[in-house]
């Protein structure tokens, strides 16, 4: 089993600085920039939609009874609102035609053909 990579904000700063050659602080204040604009925009109930990548809105998630794990006591978890994201059709392409040769690499050699 191969450990995954993990992506972090520190990772994109990195990037945009490699790509842009702007200063650090510049860099992070571009990205943080990106993400106080979705996040505010989430808050106010707006969607945000990038095309070719793909789309946040909120979802409202019902009251419902939980338990508490520790007690087995019964608590009343409100009502509220989750962030949710939608992959476009071309990120899912993307994403798909990467594992699809990655694959098709690893187990090209092990294939038998008749």
């Amino acid at each position: 089993m191969t450990k995954q990579l993990t992506l972090t904000k520190a990772d994109l700063i990195e990037e945009v600085l490699r790509i842009t050659e702007l200063p650090r602080k510049e860099s992070e204040t571009i990205v943080e920039t990106i993400f106080d604009s979705i996040i505010e925009s989430l808050q106010s109930g707006d969607k945000i939609e990038i095309r070719g990548f793909g789309s946040f809105r909120t979802r409202q998630r019902r009251g419902r009874v939980g338990r508490n794990p520790k007690t087995g006591e019964k608590v009343e978890v409100p009502p509220k609102k989750i962030p949710f994201f939608k992959p476009s059709k071309e990120l899912k392409d993307f994403v798909n035609s990467s594992e699809a040769a990655a694959s098709a690499g690893a187990t090209s050699g092990d294939a038998k053909h008749p």
